[in-house]
């Protein structure tokens, strides 16, 4: 495999709470936990998982949103957590995010060519005001916006409009590596299918490779390259997407695999225990999933299952994946 664009060696995200101002300890939320994955130029690497397993966390850290409280992040053999401001200025342009809400992620008060026009402004001084407006006109086309958006506000568009203007934003500095934090989960399913088909044109155009964040598995079935499943900020399975689901190793992948709706309807087909997340600031000793898992014994309470290979090249944190 060529050199990952995109590598975390070890991340951790700690988080401290407030609590009484007589308490003597501070309690901490661990958001990742020793999150390792390499991702390869061209990939479509998709995570998901529950909501609070981490996953947006991880691609706001990889973004610089979000410095990690430990660990190595690496972006094309560079390192980058330990960057300051300046020194990360002019990778900033090769990294972008699509946000989750489109209703959120734009200024209410700035029209769409001053939206557009701003990353490149500040990533790219070195562009004249022509070639600006050129580089605006041209990423509008590319995401299937009209030119007569340019002087209007974010409120007069719809969701599906306003998640294009989103990518086009993304798109205007020319990056290599995009995070999409659930970029079509606010959006009708009809114009789910739109986005999701624009930004496959726009990868194969542009050799863009994807951070895809999402909760939906039959999105990623579709669109995923790899899939790295993530539980309570720890990877849990990291296979491709075709192995994952033809034969997916942990139960916790399996559990998500059952619970994607089918047409045929029928209830769930496997054993397994209902509940939530457990807390994250006292998480249980031994594998986190195990209080769900309908496969857990003793030595999963016990002993936490470390991530490794399996035979079929799948990696997974469970004592009886095989």
């Amino acid at each position: 495999m060529s050199q990952p664009i995109v590598e975390t060696k070890g991340v951790e995200v700690r988080f401290s709470l407030p609590t009484h101002f007589l308490s003597r300890e501070k309690p901490v939320l661990h958001a990742l936990n020793t999150v390792d994955i390499a991702i390869q130029p061209g990939e479509s690497f998709c995570v998901v998982g529950e909501s609070g397993c981490g996953k947006t966390t991880l691609g706001r850290a990889i973004i610089g949103l979000q410095p990690p409280s430990a660990g190595e992040i690496y972006f094309q053999g560079q390192r980058i957590d330990n960057m300051d401001e300046a020194a990360r200025k002019p990778v900033r342009r090769d990294m972008q995010m699509v946000f989750q809400n489109p209703y959120a992620s734009l200024n209410p008060r700035r029209n769409v060519f001053d939206t557009l026009a701003e990353p490149v402004q500040h990533l790219m001084p070195e562009m004249n005001a022509q070639q600006v407006r050129q580089r605006v006109e041209e990423v509008l086309d590319a995401t299937g916006c009209d030119q007569s958006w340019q002087r209007r506000l974010p409120h007069e568009f719809s969701g599906g409009q306003r998640q294009r203007i989103a990518i086009a934003r993304a798109l205007v500095t020319n990056p290599a590596f995009i995070v999409a934090d659930e970029p079509i989960s606010a959006l009708d399913v009809s114009i789910q299918a739109q986005i999701l088909n624009l930004l496959t044109d726009l990868q194969a155009e542009r050799g863009l490779t994807y951070l895809f964040i999402t909760h939906d598995l039959s999105v990623v079935e579709h669109f995923g390259t790899r899939v790295a499943v993530m539980y309570l900020g720890r990877v849990m399975e990291l296979a491709t997407a075709e192995e994952l689901f033809r034969a997916p190793k942990h139960p916790y992948t399996r559990l998500l695999l059952d619970a994607i709706p089918k047409l045929e309807g029928g209830s769930f087909d496997n054993p397994r225990k209902p509940g939530e997340l457990p807390d994250p600031v006292n998480p249980p000793p031994g594998c986190p999933f195990a209080p769900r898992c309908p496969m857990a014994e003793a030595v999963c309470r016990q002993d936490r299952p470390e991530l490794r290979k399996l035979a079929n090249g799948t990696e997974a944190a469970c004592h009886f994946a095989e």
